[in-house]
């Protein structure tokens, strides 16, 4: 599962990259300084995870990771196959969420392709791309569909009924995720469109340092915007975390963040959200060789999430035992935990939930 990162040229987005990921990609100011898309691995934070190795003292701790994608600037007309644009929009295409930055900071020092600040028109601008893109799709697949519909394919009708409803949007300048499947079926079929505008969408307001904690004018602007969209808005000092990422000490960053009336760094809570944004959720399990967060998706049962770590786990599954992780941390140890008969026993049908502690029996 991957986040993609997208915005116009020179708003940031490399920079934020880069904070998330230590990788070092190319940060110029100048459009089309990233043409392949870097993949950053990076680490979900998780105060959980501190607490539990404190509790455990393991010989090694792993956490949770999620990929994120440094997507070159998208222009005017990439629909169209201005500046990189088809490569730019299958790059998005294989991503499941999209991180789309918006520059929300005045400095003459860095050249706005458009000439001026307006993070309003910005979003409009990548918008209106990503939903001609997702309109030309949608109208060649009409196309064939309608043939099939006509002769009275009741699959081909759904499917042509979808489409249509998903053009109108488009048309209206509206985003494919504002249209809800009414069935199953157009669940499936609305998946497997892969449309560019259907995937859930996360917006960075990208402010100067005195704006970090409170955000400004512009990120207030976009909040309005998306008030109806159902989207998270995380204001960040993008430059400032760059700061911060360079400061030797856990000690140095902590003052840092304290003088901007920051608790943790924006990009900690920018990589929960994208975790979040990819319908992800983390399970533990926890011994002296290794305490380790697992990711799964929200949803997924007991021997799903065991085939995460083994699929010979899922395929043998008999049972898991399961403690809550509140219940790890109140009582301390796992011996504890059983003492108090808050370890439970689960079967095939259990749907794991975010933070639990598990232990897998299976046989192959």
């Amino acid at each position: 599962m991957k986040a993609g990162i997208v915005g116009l040229p020179n708003v940031g987005k490399s920079t934020l990259f880069n904070c998330l990921s230590n990788a070092k990609a190319q940060s110029a100011n100048f459009p089309f300084c990233t043409i392949e898309p870097n993949i950053g691995v990076v680490n979900v934070p998780d105060p959980r995870l501190e607490k539990l190795e404190e509790l455990v003292q393991p010989e090694r701790v792993q956490p949770a990771t999620v990929d994120i994608v440094d997507i070159a600037g998208l222009v005017k007309g990439a629909s169209k196959g201005e500046g990189l644009g088809n490569q730019f929009l299958g790059n998005i295409r294989e991503c499941n969420a999209i991180i789309h930055v918006l520059r929300c900071f005045d400095n003459d020092n860095i050249v706005h392709v458009d000439g001026s600040v307006n993070p309003i028109r910005d979003k409009e601008t990548i918008d209106i791309e990503l939903q001609l893109k997702d309109l030309e799709t949608v109208e060649k697949r009409l196309e064939k569909v309608k043939k099939a519909a006509k002769t009275g394919n009741k699959e081909a009708q759904v499917e042509e009924g979808l489409l249509s409803r998903i053009r109108e949007a488009l048309l209206a300048a509206k985003s494919a995720r504002t249209v809800v499947p009414q069935t199953n079926d157009e669940e499936v079929l609305m998946e497997g469109f892969q449309l560019i505008t259907a995937k859930p969408v996360l917006y960075v307001c990208n402010v100067d340092e005195g704006a970090a904690a409170t955000g400004n004018a512009y990120v207030d602007q976009v909040r309005e915007l998306v008030k109806d969209e159902n989207a998270e808005v995380i204001v960040l000092a993008v430059g400032t975390e760059a700061d911060i990422t360079e400061l030797e000490t856990y000690e140095e960053r902590k003052m840092f963040l304290e003088d901007l009336g920051l608790k943790e760094p924006g990009s900690s809570v920018l990589i929960r959200a994208a975790y979040k944004l990819l319908n992800q959720q983390t399970y533990f399990t926890a011994g002296v060789k290794e305490v380790r967060a697992w990711t799964i998706n929200i949803g997924d049962t007991a021997p799903k999430a065991a085939g995460v770590i083994h699929t010979d786990f899922e395929k043998g599954f008999i049972r898991a035992e399961v403690i809550a992780y509140d219940d790890y941390v109140n009582f301390g140890s796992e011996a504890k935990v059983k003492e108090a008969g808050k370890l439970r026993v689960e079967g095939k049908e259990y749907i794991v939930k975010d933070g639990d502690v598990m232990h897998f029996r299976f046989n192959v």
